[in-house]
């Protein structure tokens, strides 16, 4: 039976990579996105299963509007997947006032916001899923703000796992490591890559050399996870790249 599934972050990356994926699945896909113009050229290419809402996770205003729309269109939601996220290097003395709210709004309170919007709209057997990154338990530089909205939602996924278990909803929260597809910019200023670059080298972290994943392999976690049997669940679990042999 063809699931409706919400995805943040979706007009790039590992969010339209899952839309993608679950479209040819054959479920229904919910595109949600804060460029209005990236999910409306994603859900163009995927097809009718497809519905793109511009969406900002940060403001509570635009994800209150979003989830109404979706209504409009899907009685229930049976997966939420909170992937959108900031994820900029920089050291904390030298950070603007918005790169510290802005990460923290996105990265933190768009899991929360999109997940108190969707749980009305859910039934005992829904799922949502929360995603992290490896940086969490890591010695990255450059990444304080991004490594603690990680680790926070992290906490938040595991306080929603007690919560909505007795209502028959699951939850998940799954570091990522290190992706990529054909196509993918980081869009950094050039002279904060570099610096980055160069004190993950000073702590023994070589980023030319770290394994990479491609998103359509993470794509196949997802789809496991969510068709787990019923008497199955997973807390939380931990994907690494690896060099393919």
């Amino acid at each position: 039976m063809a699931k409706t599934i919400v995805i943040t972050g979706a007009g790039v990356g590992l969010g339209r990579a899952l839309a993608r994926r679950f479209a040819a699945d054959g479920d229904n896909v919910v595109l949600l996105g804060r460029t209005a113009a990236k999910v409306e050229a994603a859900a163009a290419e995927i097809g009718d299963r497809a519905m793109p809402v511009g969406c900002d996770v940060s403001s509570p205003d635009s994800v209150r509007a979003a989830f109404a729309k979706i209504a409009e269109r899907h009685s229930s939601i049976d997966v939420l997947i909170n992937n959108a996220a900031i994820f900029e290097p920089f050291l904390i003395e030298n950070a603007k006032d918005e790169q510290i709210l802005s990460t923290i709004a996105t990265n933190l309170g768009g899991p929360m916001l999109c997940a108190r919007a969707a749980i009305p709209m859910m039934k005992s057997g829904s799922y949502i899923i929360n995603v992290s990154s490896e940086s969490v338990a890591m010695n990255f530089p450059h990444l304080s703000v991004y490594q603690s909205s990680k680790a926070g939602m992290e906490r938040f996924s595991e306080s929603l796992f007690h919560e909505l278990g007795p209502r028959g909803i699951r939850v998940s929260n799954v570091r990522a490591g290190a992706m990529y597809e054909e196509g993918k910019v980081w869009d950094a200023d050039i002279d904060a890559q570099i610096a980055f670059g160069t004190a993950a080298a000073a702590v023994g972290i070589n980023l030319r050399e770290k394994a990479i994943s491609q998103f359509t392999s993470v794509t196949d976690v997802f789809r496991a996870l969510i068709d787990l049997p019923a008497d199955l669940q997973a807390a939380s679990i931990s994907l690494h790249a690896r060099k393919a042999d």
